[in-house]
């Protein structure tokens, strides 16, 4: 059958190509799609970096209509079809690879040829007919891919730094809540895997929403490096192309669009080839996934068993954990969450390397370190609400399990020692491991307190927090 698509012709450096009427993108996006098939990552996957770019173009418009450079038909064409854009229109328009060379060339011209083709449309022209509404002549006036893609990276993760600071507080106040529930729930606590200790789990899960509480301001503060860009810097930060004045205006319109504190940078040449801010917040998420890993893998230690393990916790059962082994339940959820953040991990170390790429006036490495990046913020949070929902939140402790261990643990001794002293301390440990009875009942057998003394000693209240006992022993424990 004959092919009766409707197509036109568009033209770059190489030649004309057919491009299907249907789509809002050019000539050039048509030869990354073809030239970049890499990964299954997609600018229509990642609505921040679209974001991002909407922002980018519509702060140089802004700033492009104010020094005549372009027409105000043609500059409210472009801030429509970018506020199209923010609302999630055209997405089907963004079809390249995140992962490309070029230095992101390839992801500003398709932003570049989606929104003039979207203008033309709102200006009652064609699609294609450039000499009203151009991707490179208006469009992009004033800038470079150089200034335009970095600049849109930068906003896009800051954009999605908002939304992952939303997740990441609602995991903490799981974390809380879990705290607030098992604040009575006494175990025993361990360093280096023996026991230590004890303490509450509640004492535990507060630990847990603590540290994550830090990583906020640690987020926060990587992110707000963001917020300086290098808009006006255009090839190689000298600001070629562009008017006097035109960088200061350009930012100013963007902190007016967004209502963010951006900065330009105080030194454009520096700014273009540097993509520290980039590889900052990507380290700030790395702290962040370790954190949660270790979360992860003390939920997974202390909900280990059912039977032979720690079995502190009752971990949801989700699924069936083993194809030969009937009854057999795994951590499914604690373990998909390691996962996740081995991968932020393993991204971040490509940030770095991609950061440590820049030659000369340029890093031409943005497009993976913007992939990675992207990446890592939405594991992060489909992450952390699937512990949050899925695990946290119907987890259920085992108190008598709990008590049992500390009833037979030896590191309650510990306890012991500012009344009777680390020497005797340590003769009652070392009888029980070499006996195998109870700590508790050795003291009393040796006379060395009252019972009611150890009650006091060993009572929960008293070994959670610092404490001070009026409290004599009955005698010293003979020499071995």
């Amino acid at each position: 059958m004959a092919d009766t698509k409707k197509t036109r012709i568009e033209s770059d450096l190489l030649g004309s190509r057919e491009i299907e009427e249907k789509h809002l993108y050019g000539v050039q996006t048509l030869r990354a799609i073809e030239n970049f098939n890499i990964s299954t990552f997609r600018l229509n996957e990642t609505p921040d970096l679209l974001k991002g770019l909407a922002y980018t173009k519509m702060g140089a418009a802004m700033a492009n209509v104010k020094q005549g450079i372009i027409t105000q038909q043609q500059f409210d064409a472009i801030m429509q079809a970018c506020r199209e854009i923010l609302d999630g229109k055209h997405t089907e328009a963004f079809p390249i690879d995140m992962i490309q060379g070029g230095a992101g060339t390839s992801t500003n011209m398709n932003a570049n040829e989606v929104i003039a083709n979207r203008a033309l449309e709102i200006m009652g022209h064609r699609r294609g007919e450039y000499k009203y509404c151009s991707p490179n002549d208006h469009v992009n006036a004033s800038q470079s891919t150089n200034d335009a893609f970095p600049t849109a990276i930068h906003l896009g993760i800051y954009s999605m730094h908002l939304r992952l600071i939303e997740h990441l507080k609602s995991y903490i106040a799981s974390l809380q809540e879990k705290s607030r529930e098992f604040a009575d729930v006494l175990k025993m606590g361990r360093t280096q895997l023996e026991d230590a200790v004890p303490m509450t789990m509640g004492q535990t899960f507060g630990g847990f929403a603590s540290i994550l509480e830090e990583e906020i301001a640690n987020l926060d503060h990587a992110a707000g490096q963001l917020l300086t860009v290098n808009m006006g810097a255009t090839a190689i930060g000298t600001g070629i192309c562009s008017e006097p004045g035109y960088a200061e205006l350009c930012v100013e319109a963007l902190r007016e669009i967004t209502g963010w504190d951006i900065k330009l940078a105080h030194h454009l040449v520096g700014a273009t080839s540097d993509t520290s801010h980039i590889i900052g917040y990507s380290q700030a998420m790395k702290r962040l996934a370790v954190k949660l890993s270790k979360i992860a893998n003390d939920i997974r230690l202390m909900g280990s068993g059912p039977r032979c393990g720690l079995g502190e916790l009752d971990v949801p059962a989700r699924q069936p954990g083993s194809s030969i082994m009937p009854g057999k339940v795994n951590p499914v959820i604690p373990e998909v969450m390691s996962q996740i953040c081995y991968k932020v991990i393993g991204n971040d170390v490509c940030v770095t390397m991609a950061g440590e790429a820049a030659q000369l006036e340029l890093n031409a490495m943005e497009p993976v370190m913007a992939q990675c990046a992207f990446e890592s913020g939405h594991y992060l949070m489909r992450g952390m609400d699937t512990m949050r929902d899925f695990c946290i939140r119907d987890m259920k402790a085992n108190r008598e399990k709990c008590l049992a261990h500390i009833h037979n643990s030896m590191g309650i001794v510990t306890a012991l020692n500012p009344i009777i002293g680390y020497k005797n301390s340590t003769k009652i440990a070392k009888k029980a491991a070499e006996t195998g009875r109870g700590v508790y009942e050795l003291v009393l057998e040796m006379g060395i307190l009252t019972k009611e003394d150890l009650d006091t000693i060993l009572a929960p209240e008293n070994m959670i927090k610092p404490v001070k006992l009026d409290i004599k022993p009955l005698k010293d424990l003979p020499e071995a």
